[in-house]
């Protein structure tokens, strides 16, 4: 199937399939027999189990040498009749790297199996994000567009609609006017997709810290004249995960999560005297996520944090029409007054949501009366989709 330029639009710099080409594409499938499709990666066993639990079946897009997770170990296996028994995978695209997705020869197999293709960071990360916009032409559930704003530094990212929709983030710093605790936001030299994040309190604290950590690798100078630097905000971090439906023009907190990240962990696990003891080649904490853990706010903070979420989805349909369509998570810290401040924006699924996968979180339990997870949330909004006729209002 081949995209003709009439299919893409223009908006600013870059090239965006349009809305309507999607739809042509949904109008090909058999609504009776879709799949959840995503990257084998980042959330996808959330998002797959909630396919599972709302009676899609699923396909993973896997590479190998990282597939056995998504092959072997949560493979469905269902009865005769084609109820689930065990696990949550039904069906593999076995590929040598991720980005080859993007291959017409494999859009072709997912549009074939009629995929509805669940963006995660490692759809974007690994696949690029031009590719994404200009050539992946299979349905996305979710803000095509919206994507691009998790670009950090790119004109229209995420900050900078922060700012527009007149949300609190921790001010911006330049080196030489560090004068406080900052963070120093850049990716890592090696680690694919992962962070090579580091605080300093001083211009010279920075400075000393760079060297060490280009020196090691962690960091290089590419990475580090593009970093941000930004006010560290003392206080507990909670993801918010949301979940906005174009449907019922609702705002759903469906959970909070945060993250265990090395070796930042193992740190702040270990008494004063032993961290001091510690060598130059582990005195800085990398913050490499790990894993993830539950939380819940005290109820004072929840009209807070709705705020949040509604100032971000008005901003999100003003500058971003036609703005986000399912979940999205907003990352904060709490600051000692009680005052949220965003760090970061995930417009699609988050990082942490496996882990409320099948048991649900408090929050989108009690608002669903079942256990109710993102990922189960998201194929629920296709089945209200499919029952009202409103498929195409949440794909792009």
């Amino acid at each position: 199937m081949e995209i003709e330029w009439t299919d893409v639009i223009i908006l600013g710099c870059f090239s965006l399939i349009d809305r309507s080409r999607i739809r042509e594409i949904l109008n090909e499938y058999e609504l009776g027999d879709l799949r959840i499709g995503m990257i084998a990666s980042h959330s996808a066993l959330d998002t797959a189990d909630g396919a599972v639990e709302e009676h899609f079946r699923t396909l993973a897009v896997c590479q190998e040498g990282r597939e056995k997770p998504y092959v072997k170990y949560f493979r469905a296996n269902r009865d005769k009749k084609g109820r689930i028994i065990t696990g949550m995978i039904d069906e593999v695209l076995m590929l040598k790297r991720f980005s080859e997705v993007i291959e017409e020869e494999n859009q072709e197999f997912l549009r074939s199996k009629n995929v509805l293709f669940v963006p995660n960071r490692s759809f974007t990360s690994y696949c690029g994000i031009d590719a994404v916009e200009d050539q992946f032409a299979v349905p996305l559930i979710g803000s095509r567009n919206l994507l691009r704003s998790e670009e950090r530094g790119d004109k229209r990212d995420y900050y900078w609609l922060l700012e527009k929709a007149g949300l609190p983030f921790p001010e911006q710093i330049e080196p030489e006017e560090i004068d406080e605790l900052v963070m120093v936001k850049l990716p890592h030299a090696v680690k694919t997709l992962e962070r090579g994040f580091f605080t300093a309190a001083s211009y010279e604290q920075y400075c000393q810290k760079a060297d060490l950590l280009l020196k090691q690798g962690v960091i290089d100078q590419d990475g580090l004249d593009l970093a941000r630097i930004e006010r560290y905000v003392i206080g507990p971090v909670f993801n918010l995960d949301f979940f906005y439906s174009p449907i019922s023009q609702r705002i759903e907190l469906i959970g909070i999560d945060w993250r265990f990240e090395t070796s930042l962990d193992g740190h702040v696990r270990l008494p004063a005297p032993q961290q001091m003891a510690l060598k130059e080649r582990q005195i800085n904490p990398e913050y490499t996520v790990c894993g993830h853990n539950s939380a819940t706010l005290r109820e004072s903070l929840l009209e807070k944090a709705f705020e949040l979420a509604e100032k971000y989805v008005d901003a999100t349909k003003e500058y971003y029409a036609p703005g986000i369509i399912g979940p999205f998570c907003l990352q904060t810290c709490v600051d000692k007054d009680l005052n949220f401040y965003i760090y970061d924006v995930a417009p699609r699924v988050g990082g942490g949501t496996n882990v409320h996968m099948a048991v649900g979180h408090p929050y989108g339990n009690a608002l669903w009366r079942t256990n109710m997870s993102t990922g189960r949330r998201l194929a629920r909004e296709v089945g209200i989709a499919l029952e009202n006729d409103v498929l195409e209002e949440i794909v792009t």
